[in-house]
């Protein structure tokens, strides 16, 4: 299992992380430094663990906030394709009503065709 050093506020640690994934695990840590990092800017020194807590939930905040759009978004999908799903139905049924008026029109002209063969004898 590859391990990684990663630095969060000043401070080194050593991870270990699934193959492939050191980039990842790099840019995730590079990420938490820079909320704490912004965090101190706003509040001075206020402590390394709450800068740490505060630095989670506004992650879990972000997180939070993805999660809920996606639920809203995944609506959304869910509603447009219970909407195609009718306008499919419902152009079903416009065709099939097309193609029964091309028939009749087709029996119609058929009928008035037969007529007019018959009385040119």
């Amino acid at each position: 299992m590859p391990q990684i050093v990663v630095t969060i506020d000043g401070k080194t640690y050593r991870m270990a992380c699934a193959e492939g994934e050191e980039a990842h695990l790099e840019t995730l840590a590079a990420d938490v430094d820079g909320k704490i990092a912004e965090l101190r800017e706003s509040f001075g020194q206020i402590g390394d663990l709450r800068l740490t807590v505060m630095a989670a939930i506004m992650a879990t905040d972000q997180l939070f906030e993805a999660r809920r759009r996606i639920g809203e978004l995944e609506g959304r999908v869910e509603a447009d394709a219970v909407d195609r799903a009718a306008n499919d139905e419902d152009g079903a049924t416009a065709r099939q009503a097309f193609i029964r008026s091309l028939d009749e029109t087709a029996e119609t002209i058929e009928r008035i065709t037969a007529k007019l063969a018959g009385e040119g004898r």
